[in-house]
């Protein structure tokens, strides 16, 4: 059994340095434990997901100009996520507006390289499948 996703869930980049919290917006009305419940649909880079620090994927275009002129030395830069696709697997199960809920196994891949996941889902009591 999965836990339910809400509003300041901490997730973490396999690419970042720090974690980050997700950005639920009340759009969808549904609340868990006095947030908003968050669906495979948030994955707005700035808007849902927030940046992890730094990033060190040489996919980013930042990381790979600072490593050349830093000679080869892998330089980390301030990360911008950059995610296209919804989160994945999600919760098919469980709707909110028309939407799968989103659950802490599922995941996102940023265009960068790095797989960002569910480190803390905020909520501890709201399980689904």
């Amino acid at each position: 059994m999965g836990v339910l996703v809400v509003n300041t869930a901490q997730c973490m980049c396999s690419m970042g340095t720090a974690p980050s919290s997700l950005i639920v917006l009340p759009e969808s009305m549904a609340m868990g434990q006095s947030n908003p419940i968050a669906t495979i649909m948030d994955n707005k880079p700035m808007v849902n997901i927030m940046p992890f620090a730094m990033c060190m994927s040489m996919s980013n275009p930042q990381v790979a100009s600072a490593t050349a002129a830093a000679l080869g030395v892998l330089t980390p830069m301030p990360c911008t996520p950059v995610t296209t696709a919804p989160w994945t697997p999600g919760c098919p199960t469980v709707m909110i507006k028309g939407k799968p809920a989103l659950n802490n196994s599922s995941t996102v891949m940023c265009n960068w390289g790095g797989m960002i996941s569910i480190t803390n889902p905020g909520s501890t009591t709201i399980a689904v499948p």
